[in-house]
């Protein structure tokens, strides 16, 4: 299998001079773009403005699909394919073979998606309250999942002979979400660093893996001394024939898709070449519509640059600390990066406390949802996406198009700022605001019953000093008796409430 493959892959076609592999390739001068509103420098792209479409969606899903998902292993499956001793690696040898005859490139093949619909897939995301779409481009195994015209190793040539970015885009314009693609490429180079090792012990102490092919140097990357250590300091190369390289494949999947947003995996890379990435795709927004509609998103968390202002930050699996000044984003997976059954999945009331916690601090949820490798969903995904329509029917009000309160919330849970702190259990008397207009809605986080009383909203507070004179759960079509005092609003709640998951009053004033 792995022979046929190899006289499969390199028999693929080169698209484009620039598909040529990096090990021969003569470095490039810096890229030249149409000029517009934007530059590339700092001061410039921090004159930026979110637009309102990104403000009001709050709810986004993504795609985080791609050929990792084929062993059915989980996230990073093809870096660590290559380190021994790591689960990966055991599972790779005992269902492959070593990586020295089938490496990642023979993975590649076996992902088909034969499942794969996205028309049914977005008819989903959309019923489930998302209002922007994010698709996978290219992540950090180098293959890029779109028509390529500077990489042969992509999804048109390979696996699934389509064009998987094109036709999430479709999908997600026929059901009016705005479209967004995710680059992890930039870290790739040193990332995929233990490919072009060995093993270090018997029996195949010595023996090359497939990364060491020169016949593949354009997938594996050319580096051998340059390895990723997971520290800011290595996470992205000093090659500058790759900066280029990275500015083609990504200018290339931006002029080709136009998408709402771009996604980088990690801070903004490559100092003026990322930039100028940046200003590509906002003045290009602006030539097609008169008007900025474009969302560059990326990290401040050590790795690239990250300049305030000049992009909406993104935080992974974590949250910032009280009400931000700017327009934000989490994002995260209901399970894992990749399909994974041994990886637990998020519920329904983890999602729905978690994106009312993060909308009423000004943020955005961008909810990775895990896919089969053959693009169907796995029974957890299609209950969460269930339960997620049916609270959304019901409560989006209180998160679509909101603005945050003067303070975000009250409650016992404290949740933690930055990444990888996700926060799991809340109890009824954590309540979260978001504003509509005139109308503040309170969102609890658990199941309340009896009396719920929110502090925060006492008579004559110095938040909003105007009475109460009106409340309303959503999705009960009966009154609400409430009491506001000194002490805080009590409301008595209804014996049966209208959702599973968190309830949202609507609160009206004078």
């Amino acid at each position: 299998m792995a022979d046929f493959t190899k006289r499969e892959i390199l028999a693929a076609p080169l698209l484009g001079a620039a598909g040529l592999s990096s090990a021969t390739a003569a470095p490039r001068p810096a890229p030249k773009i149409p000029p517009g509103r934007f530059d590339a420098s700092v001061a410039s792209l921090e004159t930026y403005r979110v637009p309102d479409w990104f403000r009001d969606a709050k709810f986004g899903i993504w795609a985080h699909w791609g050929p990792q998902a084929v062993p059915r292993q989980g996230d990073w499956y093809a870096r660590f394919m290559y380190v021994p001793g790591h689960p990966h690696y055991d599972h790779h040898v005992k269902t492959y073979g070593h990586p020295s005859t089938f490496g990642y490139k023979d993975i590649l093949p076996l992902w088909t998606a034969k499942r794969f619909d996205p028309d049914a897939l977005m008819t989903r995301f959309a019923a489930a309250g998302a209002r922007y779409f994010v698709a996978m481009g290219v992540h950090h195994d180098n293959f890029d999942l779109w028509r390529s015209r500077h990489h042969r190793w992509n999804s048109v040539a390979l696996g699934p002979k389509r064009d998987i970015v094109g036709a999430w885009k479709t999908a997600a314009t026929r059901r009016g979400l705005r479209f967004g693609v995710s680059e992890h490429l930039a870290a790739s180079y040193c990332w995929w660093y233990p490919n072009h090792l060995y093993d270090q012990f018997w029996p195949k102490l010595g023996v090359a893996y497939d990364g060491a092919d020169p016949a593949f140097a354009d997938l594996y990357h050319r580096n051998r001394d340059e390895p990723y250590r997971n520290t800011p300091t290595s996470w992205y190369t000093v090659d500058a024939d790759f900066h280029a390289r990275w500015f083609d494949r990504i200018r290339d999947l931006v002029d080709s898709y136009q998408p709402d947003l771009l996604y980088s995996d990690g801070g903004l890379p490559f100092g003026a070449v990322g930039r100028s990435l940046v200003e590509h795709l906002y003045n290009g927004s602006i030539r097609r519509s008169g008007r900025l509609d474009a969302v560059y998103t990326c990290k401040d968390n050590g790795t690239g640059s990250f300049h305030r202002g000049a992009a909406v930050q993104d935080v992974e699996r974590g949250v910032l600390a009280g009400i931000n000044p700017l327009p934000w984003q989490t994002d995260t997976s209901n399970g894992d990066w990749f399909y994974n059954a041994a990886h637990p999945y998020k519920t329904a009331t983890q999602v729905v406390t978690m994106l009312a916690d993060i909308v009423s601090k000004n943020g955005n949820l961008l909810l990775n949802i895990v896919m089969d490798p053959d693009g169907s969903l796995p029974p957890q995904s299609e209950l969460l996406l269930t339960e997620l329509a049916d609270w959304m029917a019901v409560n989006g009000a209180a998160i679509h198009g909101t603005r945050p309160w003067t303070v975000y919330g009250e409650g016992p849970t404290k949740t933690t700022a930055g990444m990888f702190a996700e926060k799991g259990d809340y109890t009824p008397r954590d309540v979260r605001f978001t504003t509509r207009g005139d109308d503040l809605f309170a969102i609890v986080l658990g199941e309340p019953s009896g009396t719920l009383t929110i502090t925060t909203l006492a008579a004559g507070n110095r938040h909003e000093p105007r009475p109460i004179r009106h409340v309303a759960l959503l999705g009960h079509a009966g009154p609400i008796d409430f009491r506001q005092t000194a002490q805080g609003l009590t409301i008595a709640v209804p014996p049966t409430l209208p959702t599973r998951h968190a309830s949202a009053f609507r609160i009206s004033y004078a």
